[in-house]
């Protein structure tokens, strides 16, 4: 791979030389961060969970600012390596700076988190579990397509991000929200559809491709911007590419934020002591405390241990990365940066504690539940008027929540429209909705909850 291809600021769905791009003082690459933020779909990330549930505290981190928190860390990544990049590649002198490095990972990072369903990764597993287990099960000999199945049993927030921003946001325009081909390819940790060969098999690379990063509805996309960065295709047979080099980067900046941000909220909550987050966070550290630490009351130290924790990462995992470029660039590095920076068993002590204390506690649990049935009663409730819509023969039950779908997908679908894309587009109605809004519809669907009535609890 060719840096200079894989800085591609060409935007997707505007390949037709008649486009013209208005000049205004910004990147394309800036544009694309702004187009992420005015989205509606990254606006909805203030109403989803990170890991605790919502409107326990308005200190603890909800999808949005995590995702924030994210792009300011991945910046700083991207403007660090980019810098020392540019200086080992004189032919990048004339046409990029260390900040467009940095512009492509914040813009990847703020993406990052934009297909989580309600309720987190539970919602993923939900979503899943209805296909794989649940009353979904019954559309597994209708769907003859196994790489189309696979994306419904195995339903994945990375895939669902990439289509709502290739094709969801601003559905009537060619690219969605039209993002350079860089920042798509740098968003695509997984760039590998659903079911492939490489899935059986038990090797290194399982490491970083682990879960895949876009569904059949959009592999085409993906293939085109493979080709426009020029990543390394890994498959003669499947849609399946390398990482491109800016996504280790992405990836790094969400494993150093959540690590240290939710470390810091279970602080925060009373679930882990002061002295077990001093002690995990200094062990980060390798820099001498401020002179009046010891002065500083307890959240606030910790507040400052947590700035200087990520700062030393963030140098950290940009040394590191340096030190791979051409491993990177050949694909070969086949493990995640985290694990090969100095501070690597600090961070594993870190999430191993989180594990016990903070991601099982009784909030988190009873989240993950409460997401099962939430989710699994919406997807069967709209999936089956949907249907019955469709064929022609629905139920008058039925037809008030058709009544309740949004008129894009009503327009757009029609009893020709097969059964794998009739699920998607049901999918993509509830996996957009925000925590809050996913338990109020189940409860007045099912009764427990009536507009203007006493009845809400």
């Amino acid at each position: 791979m060719e840096w200079k291809k894989l800085l591609s600021s060409v935007q997707l769905g505007t390949e037709n030389k008649n486009y013209i791009s208005t000049h205004d003082g910004r990147s394309q690459f800036q544009r694309d961060f702004d187009r992420i933020v005015f989205s509606p779909a990254f606006r909805r990330l203030q109403d989803k969970t990170q890991v605790f549930p919502l409107p326990e505290s308005d200190f603890v981190h909800t999808r949005l600012t995590h995702s924030l928190e994210v792009s300011v860390v991945g910046r700083s990544l991207g403007n660090l390596v980019g810098e020392k990049i540019i200086s080992r590649h004189s032919e990048l002198k004339n046409d990029f700076t260390k900040f467009h490095f940095g512009e492509i990972v914040a813009a990847a990072c703020l993406a990052h988190d934009i297909g989580n369903p309600p309720f987190g990764h539970s919602g993923e597993e939900s979503i899943s579990e209805y296909f794989k287990n649940g009353n979904g099960k019954k559309f597994e000999d209708i769907i003859s397509d196994k790489k189309k199945w696979n994306d419904l049993i195995k339903f994945e927030g990375n895939a669902q991000g990439f289509r709502i921003i290739t094709k969801l946001q601003n559905p009537k325009v060619n690219g969605g929200l039209r993002l350079t081909y860089s920042t798509l390819a740098a968003l695509t940790k997984y760039p590998k559809e659903s079911l492939t060969d490489f899935d059986s098999k038990d090797n290194s690379q399982n490491k970083i491709y682990k879960k895949f990063g876009f569904f059949q509805s959009e592999k085409e996309i993906f293939k085109s911007v493979a080709e426009h960065t020029g990543l390394d295709k890994l498959s003669t047979t499947d849609y399946f590419w390398c990482r491109h080099p800016l996504s280790f980067l992405v990836e790094a900046a969400d494993d150093i934020c959540y690590r240290i941000m939710d470390l810091e909220d279970g602080y925060r909550l009373g679930l882990v002591t002061f002295n077990e987050t001093e002690q995990l966070l200094k062990n980060l550290i390798r820099i001498e405390l401020v002179s009046d630490y010891n002065q500083r009351d307890d959240a606030e130290k910790i507040g400052y241990l947590r700035a200087k924790a990520i700062s030393e990462l963030v140098k950290e995992l940009a040394e590191v990365f340096l030190d791979n470029e051409s491993n990177i660039l050949s694909a070969k590095l086949n493990d995640e940066l985290i694990s090969l920076i100095p501070a690597a068993k600090g961070l594993l002590e870190i999430e191993k504690l989180s594990v016990e204390k903070i991601y099982r506690h009784r909030t988190v649990v009873e989240r993950e539940a409460a997401g099962y049935e939430v989710i699994g009663g919406l997807l069967d409730a709209f999936i089956n008027s949907f249907n019955e819509w469709l064929d022609g023969n629905i139920k008058p039950k039925n037809r008030t929540l058709v009544n309740l779908l949004p008129k894009r997908i009503l327009q757009s679908a029609s009893s020709d429209t097969e059964n794998y894309e009739r699920l998607l587009m049901i999918i993509d109605f509830i996996s957009g909705m925000t925590d809050s809004f996913a338990v109020s519809l189940f409860r007045k669907i099912k009764g427990i909850s009536l507009p203007g009535s006493r009845l809400t609890e």
